[in-house]
């Protein structure tokens, strides 16, 4: 039979409460999250034309700089997350057709993971398009903030889209 799955942030008496780590092991710890930016047409032709350069300066170099900034932050906005010092946030975003899609990724030799790093980058990557772009649509939408890949803890995971 297999274990029952517990909340891990919430006691027995159903308190919240903040992991404790001080016995697990450090090891390599990697995430990657994923975020889609849906943009109207005459948004990504306006963009490509200009390429990806807007009033505010260039869309795709602030939104990496952004998510890099929100995956170091995670323990300080997210209420129980550890604040774990991160070896690496890396942010890519390539343009699909009508979207953009951001792939966060992270990583830390540490006794906690970082998906929520990875997802925090993702998210803010994407609001930071989102605030960029506003000024020539609102008719954008930031959907499937997701975790893809996480490994070097308890439980590996790995979607494939």
């Amino acid at each position: 039979m297999s274990e029952e799955k517990k909340l891990s942030h919430v006691t027995s008496e159903g308190k919240v409460n903040m992991v404790n780590v001080a016995e697990k092991q450090i090891t390599l710890r990697y995430a990657v999250a994923k975020a889609i930016v849906d943009l109207p047409p005459q948004v990504v032709e306006r963009l490509t034309q200009n390429n990806f350069q807007v009033a505010k300066g260039s869309v795709i170099q602030t939104a990496i700089i952004a998510g890099i900034m929100a995956a170091k932050k995670t323990g300080e906005l997210i209420p129980l997350c550890h604040p774990i010092g991160l070896d690496a946030v890396n942010l890519d975003i390539q343009i699909n057709e009508n979207q953009l899609v951001i792939l966060s990724r992270a990583s830390v030799h540490a006794k906690t993971g970082v998906e929520m790093e990875a997802l925090m980058g993702a998210s803010v990557a994407a609001l930071t398009i989102y605030d960029m772009c506003k000024a020539l649509s609102q008719d954008i939408v930031i959907k499937e903030i997701k975790l893809m890949e996480k490994s070097g803890g308890r439980n590996d995971f790995k979607r494939e889209s």
